[in-house]
C-alpha cells in the first residue's frame, strides 16, 4: 500500500468514515457512562463485605475471560437483544465490570485504616467518610481503572461489527475479506487515534483532580 492509495481511500469514503467514526464513538461513550453509573457504586458497596466482594469479583473475572466474539454471539441469540447496538452495548458494559469494580474496590480498600478510624472518632458518618476520604484517597487507583476501561472498550467495540454494528470495525473486517489494505489501515488507525486521544484527555483530567503525590506512575 502506498500513501497515495491510502489518501485516495480517505477521499472517496469520507462520508462513510465520518458515519462509522461517529457510531464507534457514541457506542464507546454510552457504554462507559452506563458502566460508571452501574459499577462504581457496586465497587463501593463491596468494600463493606469481603465475602460478597470475592463473589462479585470472581463473577467479573469470569465474564472478562469470555472471548468478545463469543459474548456477542451469545447475546444475539437472546430475543431482547438480537443483532445491533443493544447486544454490543450490553456486552461492553459487562466487560467494563471487572476493571471498574476492581479499581474502585482496591482504591477504597487501600486507604489507611487508621485514617478511617480517626474520621469515625471525629464523628464522621459512613457517607461522609466515603465521600471525603475513601474516594479522594482511592482516586489514583480508581482513575487508572477508568482509563483502562475506556481504552479497552474502544478496542472491543470494533468487534461489534460482526453482529451488525456499523462502526470502524467494519473497515477492518471487510478489508480483510477484500484484501483491501487502505480500508484495514483506516479502521485500525482511527480506532487507535480515538483510544489514544481519550486516554490523553483522561490523563490531563487526572492531573487536574488527583494530587501529584497520589498519582500512579506509568
Amino acid at each position: 500500500m502506498t500513501l497515495k492509495d491510502f489518501l485516495n481511500f480517505l477521499n472517496k469514503n469520507t462520508e462513510t468514515i465520518i458515519e462509522y467514526t461517529g457510531n464507534h464513538f457514541t457506542l464507546v461513550l454510552s457504554a462507559v457512562i452506563i458502566s460508571l453509573v452501574i459499577w462504581v457504586p457496586v465497587g463501593l458497596l463491596l468494600t463493606k463485605s469481603d465475602k460478597w466482594a470475592a463473589r462479585v469479583l470472581g463473577l467479573a473475572n469470569t465474564i472478562f475471560c469470555i472471548p468478545s466474539l463469543s459474548m456477542f454471539a451469545i447475546l444475539v441469540t437472546i430475543p431482547a437483544f438480537g443483532l445491533g447496538r443493544k447486544s454490543a452495548l450490553f456486552a461492553l458494559i459487562l466487560y467494563a465490570m471487572m476493571p471498574l469494580i476492581r479499581s474502585v474496590y482496591d482504591g477504597a480498600k487501600n486507604v489507611d485504616r487508621s485514617v478511617i478510624e480517626a474520621a469515625r472518632g471525629m464523628g464522621m458518618s459512613t457517607a461522609r467518610i466515603l465521600r471525603e476520604i475513601l474516594v479522594p484517597l482511592g482516586m489514583p487507583i480508581i482513575f487508572a481503572g477508568f482509563r483502562v476501561t475506556v481504552v479497552m472498550t474502544t478496542g472491543i467495540a470494533a468487534i461489534a461489527t460482526y453482529i451488525g454494528e456499523r462502526n470502524l470495525g467494519r473497515f477492518i473486517s471487510e478489508g480483510l475479506i477484500r484484501s483491501n489494505t487502505p480500508m484495514m489501515v483506516t479502521g485500525a488507525l482511527i480506532i487507535s487515534v480515538i483510544a489514544i486521544g481519550l486516554d490523553t484527555i483522561l490523563g490531563l483530567i487526572e492531573k487536574s483532580i488527583v494530587p501529584k503525590g497520589l498519582r500512579i506512575n506509568r
